[in-house]
């Protein structure tokens, strides 16, 4: 049988990598595009290496995106982005992807979606996350109508620099589950099998995030993520408070669904500052970041922070109360500094407290990203 090949660009974003799809070019029913997706990937692949496919073997290369132009007055594209599963063909939409998040306007702009006049050097593409039902401002620089992807911005987890592509999620508040603080608490307590109670905060703000403190796993909060996955005892654990976490926020009504539904909520552990290394094995001095974060994404240790998770934990530290605020040595006025495996990431929250409510406003960052290659992908033999 001859192969059918999709048009798709491959691209990076922030610490991520997918293939990029026009909505157009992929079939109407929805229903088709799972199988299409989780074979473009190289799933299902027992060995977990996705050899057969585009994908890396970790969550995050294991993604898709779709995009087409917006009819909304709020919006110039929609943006529906799929977490494919590697050792079995599950695709999630349950959840965006911070860092992905970066590079669909570019390919917005690139691809004649989002037009740009010849003589402009920036530009802003408003993006609707249609998993979340939230907008994204894009901003980032542009040359001769196209983006560009040279500049001097170095991010956290990856070699080289890049142009900054700033990110301002608004009211990123109830992405998920259309609460802030889904239980209605700042912090509550998990009943786990086999293990106890343990302290929660769970927030959703981009994603939905249970946080817990790395004290209270009998950790430090600098492991690093080859350390984590030798550790099965405490993935499981993790799991398992993800889980209950999962239907105390309403995300799932039973251990059954929710262990089915691996984007979201994620899961992390933090922790106040400490002297620790990079990946790289420089040096992330306690002085200078504002608190410690570790999260695991789609069962596996993460080797960055997922951006969304990274932007829930900066809100969460501005809430009072939560397990991530108790971490802070003290409340930065401006970005909140995260020590993570790859180094350090900055995040921007704006918080308030409004008639006994909290209320998260607007949350940002900055990325970089890069078209890597488009073409046609070929997702079945």
């Amino acid at each position: 049988m001859r192969q059918r090949g999709i048009p798709a660009v491959f691209m990076r974003g922030g610490t991520s990598k997918a293939i990029i799809f026009h909505q157009s070019d992929l079939p109407a029913d929805r229903a088709a595009w799972d199988a299409m997706f989780a074979a473009a990937m190289g799933s299902p692949d027992p060995y977990g290496r996705q050899l057969n496919g585009m994908g890396g073997g970790v969550s995050s290369l294991s993604k898709v995106c779709v995009i087409a132009k917006s009819a909304r007055d709020d919006a110039d594209i929609d943006y529906t982005f799929a977490q494919i599963g590697i050792k079995d063909t599950r695709v999630d939409y349950k959840g965006n992807c911070g860092n992905m998040s970066s590079a669909v306007g570019p390919f917005a702009v690139d691809e004649g979606i989002v037009p740009v006049a010849a003589d402009a050097t920036q530009t802003t593409v408003r993006i609707f996350n249609t998993n979340t039902g939230k907008i994204i401002h894009s901003t980032f620089a542009v040359q001769d109508g196209a983006a560009r992807y040279d500049g001097d911005c170095v991010i956290p987890g990856v070699g080289g620099s890049g142009a900054a592509i700033r990110l301002d999620f608004v009211n990123p508040g109830g992405a998920t589950t259309g609460k802030l603080l889904p239980s209605g608490n700042v912090r509550d307590v998990l009943e786990i099998e086999g293990f106890g109670t343990i302290a929660a905060s769970l927030v959703d703000a981009g994603n939905a995030t249970v946080f817990v403190r790395a004290a209270d796993l009998g950790l430090v909060g600098t492991e690093m993520p080859e350390a984590l996955e030798g550790r099965p005892d405490i993935l499981a654990l993790l799991d398992a408070i993800r889980v209950q976490g999962s239907i105390k926020m309403g995300i799932a009504g039973s251990v059954e669904a929710a262990k089915k539904i691996r984007t979201v909520p994620y899961v992390g552990f933090v922790a106040p500052p400490a002297d620790g290394v990079s990946l790289t094995g420089e040096a992330v001095t306690a002085a200078a970041v504002d608190l410690l974060g570790r999260v695991i994404s789609n069962g596996q240790p993460h080797r960055a922070l997922p951006l969304t998770a990274s932007l829930c934990l900066a809100v969460a530290a501005r809430i009072s109360g939560t397990v991530v605020a108790e971490c802070l040595m003290t409340a930065p006025a401006d970005r909140i500094r995260i020590g993570m495996p790859s180094g350090i990431l900055a995040v921007d929250a704006i918080v308030s407290q409004e008639g006994g409510q909290w209320v998260a406003h607007s949350g940002a960052y900055l990325r970089t990203a890069r078209r890597l290659f488009d073409g046609r992908v070929y997702p079945a033999v």
